[in-house]
Parts: C-alpha cells; sequence; structure tokens
C-alpha cells in the first residue's frame, strides 16, 4: 500500500484543484459511482471530495475507517453529517467564500432582466414574435435598491448598483454603523424603513426560523406600488403564493428568482406569471467560481492531510487536549449567550464584549470569543458561521470586539459573560453533562437552563404578574417548558426568563406584552 494519502474525488472539479490534491496523495476520480458502490469502497481512503451531489452520511462515515478529511468544492456542507464527523474527529472543510462575485451578478443580471422584460422578448422572438410595444421595460438608473442582508454578497450586490447610479439602502441590524458609512450605502433602520423607499429590493440572508417566509402578504402591503423582487439567496424566505398574488394584483411589478424552497422545482407557483423571471438556482453556476471552488477546497483538503493550516473548516478546529478538557464544555454556552445577547439587543449595536471568570480564565480562551461571535451572527449572513470564519464574518460587518478575563473566584467555577451595548448575559454550565444555563440577563440574577426557545420578559414586580404571563401564553398555545425569576428590589423590576417548547409568533409576542405591561423578546438558539 503506498505510503501517500489516498484521496476519492467523486464529482467533478476544476483540473487545476486535482492537481493540488495530487501533489499530495494519490487520487481516484470516480465520477459514476453509486452509494451504495461509495459505501462499499470508502474504507481505505483518508480524504473525501465531493459538491452537492454526493451525500456523506453518518453510515458512510462509519464505513470510513480512514478518513481524515471531508471536501465540499462549494459554500453550504447541507449534504455532509458534520456532527458525525465531528464525533470521528473528521475535519470537514469547504470552499467559503468562492461564490460571492458570481452570487452578487447573478443578482444584478436577474435585476436587469426582469426589469427588461429579457427572457419574455428573447421567446416571443424567437417563436416570430416581433412586439416591441409589449416589452418596454424601466431604468434602474436613478432608482433605489433596497439590500435585505448586508453580508459580504449584500455588500458587492450593493456596489455594482452604485456603478449603475442606483441609490442603495440596506438592512441588516447585524452590520456595523461604521461599515454603512464607508461604502456610502443608508441604513435602514427596520425593513419597514426599507419597504417604504425601495423601487427594487433583493434578499441576501440566510434561512431561518426567524427568515422563512418572512417576505410575505403583510410585507408586500408594506412596499412601494411597483416594487420588484430578486431572490438569489434561499428560496424559502419568500411565500411564493403571496408573491404571485401580489404580482397578478399589479402591487408589486414583478420578480426575478434564482431559488425555490424545494430544489430541482421542476413545477412552481412563479412559473408562466408574467412579471416573474425565473432561473435554476445558477446563482454560482460560472466557470470561474466553479473553478476558485475546485482550487480553494483541494488547498484545504491537502492542508489537512499534510498539518498545514485549515482556514475553512466548518467544524471545530484542532487545540490542545488540556485546554479542550476545560474550554470545550463551554463553547456551546458561548454561542447560546452569543445568540442571546444579540436577539435581546435588536442586533448588534455596539462592540462585543466578551469576559472569562474563574477556571476558563486561565486558559486560552479565542474560541470562546469566536464562538460568540458564530452565536452573534447565526442566521444573520447568508454565509454559513461557524468557528472558523467567524471573525472573517464579522470583520466583513464592521463589528469589533474585546476580550477579557479573570482568574478570581466567581459564585460558580467559571462563568461567560457577553454584553452588547447595555445588554448583557451571564451563564455557566451545570452538572456531569456541562448544560448551559443563564444566570443573569439585564442585570438581573436568575437561574434557567438554556434551551431552543428562550423568553426574557421585564416588568414591574406586581402580584399576579406570574400567573398572568402563564395565562396569557397558554391562550396563545404557548406551552412553557421552564420559568425562573428574578429581582433585585421588591416592588420594583423583575426580569422573567422561560423556555417553551415552539417558536412564538410576534402577534403572540405583543399579545404577551401588552396583557403583562411588560418588555418581551423570544429568541431562538441553535441547539
Amino acid at each position: 500500500m503506498s505510503e501517500s494519502p489516498r484521496i476519492l474525488v467523486t464529482e467533478k472539479i476544476a483540473d487545476a484543484g486535482i492537481d493540488v490534491l495530487r501533489s499530495v496523495g494519490d487520487v481516484d476520480v470516480e465520477l459514476d459511482w453509486t452509494a451504495e458502490e461509495l459505501a462499499a469502497a470508502i474504507d481505505p481512503y483518508d480524504a473525501l471530495v465531493v459538491r452537492s451531489a454526493t451525500k456523506v452520511t453518518a453510515d458512510l462515515i462509519a464505513r470510513a475507517g480512514n478518513l481524515r478529511v471531508v471536501g465540499r468544492a462549494g459554500t453550504g456542507v447541507d449534504n455532509v453529517d458534520v456532527t458525525a464527523a465531528t464525533e470521528r474527529g473528521i475535519v470537514v472543510v469547504n470552499a467559503a467564500g468562492s461564490n460571492a462575485v458570481s452570487a452578487a451578478e447573478h443578482a444584478i443580471a436577474l435585476m436587469l432582466a426582469q426589469a427588461r422584460n429579457i427572457p419574455q422578448a428573447h421567446g416571443a422572438l424567437v417563436e416570430g414574435r416581433w412586439e416591441r410595444s409589449r416589452f418596454g421595460g424601466i431604468e434602474v438608473t436613478g432608482k433605489t435598491l433596497g439590500v435585505i442582508g448586508f453580508g459580504n454578497i449584500g455588500q458587492l450586490v450593493a456596489e455594482r448598483a452604485q456603478g449603475l447610479a442606483m441609490q442603495v439602502i440596506a438592512y441588516d441590524p447585524f452590520v456595523a454603523d461604521s461599515r454603512y458609512r464607508e461604502m456610502g450605502i443608508e441604513k435602514a433602520e427596520s425593513l419597514d424603513d426599507l419597504y417604504a423607499h425601495a423601487d427594487f429590493i433583493t434578499l441576501h440572508m440566510a434561512s431561518t426560523p426567524e427568515t422563512r417566509g418572512f417576505m410575505n402578504a403583510e410585507a408586500f402591503g408594506k412596499m412601494r406600488d411597483g416594487v420588484r423582487i430578486i431572490n438569489d439567496a434561499r428560496g424559502d424566505l419568500i411565500v411564493e403564493a403571496d408573491l404571485v398574488a401580489a404580482v397578478e394584483s399589479g402591487k408589486v411589478a414583478g420578480a426575478a428568482i434564482d431559488v425555490f424552497p424545494d430544489e430541482p422545482a421542476t413545477e412552481s407557483p412563479y412559473f408562466g406569471v408574467d412579471g416573474i423571471v425565473v432561473t435554476p438556482h445558477l446563482g454560482a453556476s460560472t466557470g470561474e467560481a466553479q473553478e476558485r471552488a475546485g482550487i480553494a477546497c483541494a488547498q484545504q483538503v491537502a492542508a489537512a492531510l499534510t498539518g498545514g493550516t485549515v482556514t475553512s473548516a466548518v467544524n471545530m478546529p484542532v487545540v490542545s487536549a488540556e485546554t479542550m478538557a476545560t474550554i470545550g464544555p463551554f463553547l456551546p454556552l458561548a454561542r447560546h449567550l452569543g445568540q442571546l445577547a444579540a436577539g435581546l439587543a435588536g442586533g448588534i449595536t455596539g462592540a462585543i464584549e466578551v469576559t472569562a471568570e474563574g477556571a476558563i480564565a486561565e486558559h486560552d480562551t479565542r474560541l470562546l470569543v469566536t464562538s460568540v461571535l458564530a452565536g452573534a451572527l447565526t442566521g444573520h449572513t447568508v454565509e454559513a458561521v461557524n468557528m472558523v470564519n467567524a471573525q472573517d464574518r464579522a470583520r466583513e460587518r464592521g463589528i469589533e470586539w474585546t476580550e477579557s478575563t479573570s482568574p478570581a473566584p466567581t459564585d460558580y467555577t467559571s462563568q461567560l459573560t457577553v454584553a452588547i451595548g447595555d445588554v448583557s448575559v451571564v451563564g455557566t454550565t451545570v452538572g456531569q453533562t456541562d448544560r448551559p444555563r443563564l444566570v443573569e440577563v439585564l442585570g438581573q440574577p436568575i437561574e434557567l437552563e438554556l434551551a431552543e426557545h428562550v423568553g426574557i420578559l421585564q416588568y414591574r414586580d406586581e402580584p399576579g404578574k406570574i400567573g398572568t404571563v402563564g395565562t396569557v401564553m397558554a391562550l396563545d398555545g404557548i406551552n412553557i417548558a421552564s420559568m425562573a425569576v428574578g429581582r433585585s428590589t421588591i416592588g420594583q423590576q423583575a426580569t422573567m426568563g422561560v423556555t417553551v417548547d415552539s417558536p412564538v409568533p410576534q402577534k403572540a409576542q405583543d399579545h404577551i406584552a401588552d396583557a403583562c405591561d411588560a418588555k418581551v423578546w423570544f429568541v431562538t438558539l441553535t441547539v
């Protein structure tokens, strides 16, 4: 058997990427294997390189006795069981950012194609119909483009729109004000603010429980008459039937759609609707993007196999056993606190401050800070955010962070504080399984074991308030799993923390706030 690493490539990548892999190992390219054939043959390979079609399941990983790294030649890893790989100590890498330019250019192309009716005019002409008057369009010069999601791709779209002499307004509460100023982009304080000004709206955000279906009939009703929608981010951000109805009513002048809730999509409510242009998820489908993805992925796989620096791992980077023994149990807590602080603050409104105290402060805490950043940004970028790229994603958005430590004893063996502006949350871990627990929020002591759906309520400490909260939640069909209350002074402000079994709609949150005369926040944590 060769001493060189064995590398299996199951989908076509750039020839230059294959050359990179061959420089560090023996490469087999097998593009036609079935899932069964791959499972039967995977055991001797040290590395597996795929794109989107190959499913790297837990079962396949279990059969891969020598596998050290999985490379995904693209930005997502939806087809890779990252948890199973991590449990086996297998590094999963991707080609982060390789398709950003292509996706941004496609958004601009969709906008222009929709504005000038290019696909419809082409179809009519090749069918022998010369219909100049039917396909008159509009100019984009001088129009306002609303960008929802101002991460890497959103910023690239904004730059290109400025080159077309468009006005640009963007909404993303997780981007620092300084970044908007640097780019000369107007910041929308709310989605309603953006809706009121935009002639075109382009989406560049991730699919999360909070964003799925957010663009619906209610949202369309708040937009300017004749607005046009562009989406090459995620298909489930838009309620398809609501967009079709808005186009058919004339409220929305048209749309250009590259992504669908279920793909491949050979049927869709969008098909055949006048004014809606569709393409089959072509955002990353350029030769340049595929070349970059293949080379970038191959370089990361080569680095993982040779002990080099891996910069696009999507699972836990390697740290010393001693540090991981202490820090590791706090990483999920750090991520939860980042998400919770950002949710309570309504975005990253200032620098993120991370303070480690107690035993964890005696170790290198940079992983904790990175986990906090990853949590704070989760669900607010199109690009996946993980322990490796969280700092880059934060820098792109002009977000600053500080880190401080204090090994002095606290009420707990270790505790972690995350502050954003005037919002702070403090947590620790409990029990043999190191369960994340919230011990202080918004300056009030509280003891709440964190779960997927967390609610924080602030109200005046008065008799009956706890019962009122429970009753109102029951009326809205919300089942409370756990509850904790903290206060500093009798009769003054009290803080309640609850965990519930399902997401809480905004209407229900408003009902709770009104009935209890309380400030209310509900945040969904990635568990």
